[in-house]
């Protein structure tokens, strides 16, 4: 597999930029699945620091594109209607997610619209249904948003960051933070940390 080792980018190295960006909230579980795909830190920044050039790039071309490149053709193509408009997911798998998939949605004119995980076609979602299922890694923004509905999106602040303002089955409301679609940690709507990974 070329990647890290090599001059390549691969699935690896793509799963290590996934996971800098969830190091900062869920750093324990990065480290653990850092340690199983045997990098070290320096070579995950070193990654991370090619794959910010690659996208920077004026070379690189589209998203679609880049990641062709990147994960090969895509597991899966479907098609999905949203509201008039007829979109393209392209998903690929990541060994790090077996249950989930990279998903890519493109619209009608062949651009990007969003980029992160989701449960792969087929494979059995969490039971949400209180605070204490909201664990980190758990469940994707499409699973938090249907099993607490209605929910408010807040602006995540930084790019593939999403925030969703939730209310529990008791009444009390929670903000569910999540990093390339996959949920890292919930918060009171005041801030307060209210879960952690263990």
């Amino acid at each position: 597999m070329t990647g890290v080792a090599g001059g390549g980018f691969g699935p690896r190295d793509f799963q290590l930029v996934l996971l800098r960006r969830m190091a900062d909230h869920q750093p324990g579980l990065v480290e653990d699945a850092r340690t199983a795909l045997g990098v070290s830190v320096s070579a995950m920044r070193e990654v991370n620091r090619r794959w910010q050039a690659r996208v920077r790039s004026p070379r690189a071309g589209d998203a679609v594109q880049r990641y062709h490149a990147v994960l090969g053709p895509p597991q899966t193509v479907l098609r999905r209607r949203i509201g008039d408009l007829e979109c393209e997911a392209l998903l690929w798998p990541l060994p790090l997610w077996p249950d989930l998939r990279f998903e890519v949605m493109c619209g009608p004119d062949g651009r990007v619209w969003n980029e992160w995980l989701v449960r792969a076609p087929g494979a059995p979602g969490p039971v949400l249904a209180t605070a204490g299922d909201l664990r980190p890694w758990s469940a994707t923004v499409d699973e938090v948003a249907r099993a607490f509905a209605p929910v408010t999106m807040r602006d995540g602040g930084t790019p593939h960051r999403a925030h969703l303002e939730v209310t529990l089955p008791g009444g009390e409301r929670r903000v569910a933070e999540f990093a390339w679609g996959l949920l890292q940690r919930v918060l009171t709507v005041d801030g307060e940390q209210v879960t952690d990974a263990s």
